[in-house]
Formats: C-alpha cells, sequence, structure tokens
C-alpha cells in the first residue's frame, strides 16, 4: 500500500480519539465561531507537524521511547493543562448583543491566540509524542529513516487530521443557534473539569501506577 495511502488511514484512527484538545476544539468551535474552531485546529496542525520533525530530528532519544514516562514531561504538561483548565473554568461568556432574541456573539480574543492555545495544549500532551514516535519507528522501519516515504505517509496523516478538525468545528458551529450564556459557562466548566482531570492524571501518574488500578486502560 501506497505510503499516502497508509499516513491517510492513520489520520483517520487519530482524529477518532479524545483528547483535551478535542474538547477544546470542539467548545471553541460551537460557542466562539467556526473560524475561531480552524484557528484551533491550525495550531493543533503545527504542533504536530513540529512534533513529527522534532522526532525525526532525535529530539524522541531526550524523551524516551514513551513520553508519558518521562517525569519532566509530564509534570510541564499536566501544569500546563490544570492552567487551561482553570482559566476555561472560571471564564465567563461575555455576550455583545443583549437582545435576547439575536444570536449570542461572544468577544473573542485576537487570531494568534487560538492558534497557540491549540499548539500549546496539543503539544504538551505526551500521548500525542508517543503516537508519533511509534508511528516514526513503524514507518522508519518500513520505508527507511530517510525515504521520501515518509514524507509522504505524515503529510497524508497530519492533513487529513487537520481536514478532519476542520469538519469537526464546521459541525460543532451548527450547534450554536441553541446556545444561551448560561450554556456557555456551563460548557466552559464542563471543558475546564476535564482538562484539569487530565493534567492531574498525568502528574499524579508519575508518583503512582494509576494505569494498573484501571483493569480496561490500555494507553
Amino acid at each position: 500500500m501506497h505510503p499516502l495511502l497508509n499516513g491517510i488511514i492513520v489520520g483517520f484512527t487519530l482524529a477518532l480519539l479524545i483528547g483535551p484538545a478535542l474538547f477544546v476544539l470542539l467548545q471553541t468551535s460551537i460557542h466562539r465561531g467556526f473560524k475561531a474552531g480552524l484557528l484551533i485546529a491550525a495550531g493543533i496542525f503545527l504542533s504536530d507537524l513540529t512534533a513529527i520533525v522534532l522526532c525525526h530530528a532525535g529530539f524522541s532519544q531526550i524523551l524516551g521511547d514513551d513520553p508519558r514516562q518521562n517525569f519532566y514531561f509530564s509534570l510541564v504538561g499536566g501544569m500546563v493543562m490544570i492552567i487551561f483548565g482553570t482559566v476555561t473554568f472560571t471564564r465567563k461568556p461575555v455576550i455583545e448583543n443583549p437582545d435576547p432574541d439575536s444570536e449570542v456573539v461572544i468577544k473573542v480574543p485576537g487570531p494568534a491566540i487560538y492558534v497557540l492555545k491549540g499548539f500549546f495544549l496539543n503539544i504538551a500532551n505526551p500521548g500525542v509524542w508517543f503516537v508519533w514516535i511509534t508511528a516514526l519507528v513503524s514507518v522508519s522501519a518500513t520505508y527507511g529513516v530517510n525515504s521520501n516515504s515518509l514524507v509522504y505517509f505524515f503529510a497524508g496523516a497530519i492533513v487529513t487530521i487537520l481536514s478532519t478538525d476542520s469538519l469537526k468545528c464546521f459541525v460543532a458551529h451548527k450547534l450554536k443557534r441553541f446556545l444561551t450564556p448560561d450554556v456557555v459557562h456551563r460548557m466552559n466548566q464542563v471543558v475546564g473539569i476535564i482538562l484539569v482531570i487530565i493534567g492531574a492524571f498525568l502528574i499524579i501518574e508519575m508518583f503512582v501506577d494509576v494505569r494498573s488500578m484501571i483493569p480496561f486502560y490500555n494507553g
């Protein structure tokens, strides 16, 4: 099978995985608009591209075969998740148009903030590095370390992820018509709690073997 097609298949598979960046992507698209969601998706795309380039350059030797077991990286990643989660939980929507019969419009920060948010939230996740390191090792063993097939494979994977993330933004944005300020606030709280839990898990796991306590966990 052509490496490009292999990459597309892997990209679709990864697009189905649930992670902290996915929750933020959907949350942003739903109550801050399709364009804002696309900017988050662009940040995720750039973080994936950065991780792949760094892994190929040898950065994986610093993180180890499984970055999720790297104490300092997981600690920093967990702190980033907790900070994002806390800010998201405490943030209240600011409505531009007070007319209750009008569509809910929320003031938003600049485009660069969204891109950076998607970038750092995704790249701080040790699981993302684990996926790309594993993929790099597997694909290199099949096609060779410096083969052009690597380019085709990873291009297919990350472009597919970007495309599916864009589709998620579009679908989520369509739900905007059902929003009220209270729903927006509750959504912020739920996403914030999820991010804090994920961040706490990353930190606690450095001291306690949490995975062994969860029979169905296979991550």
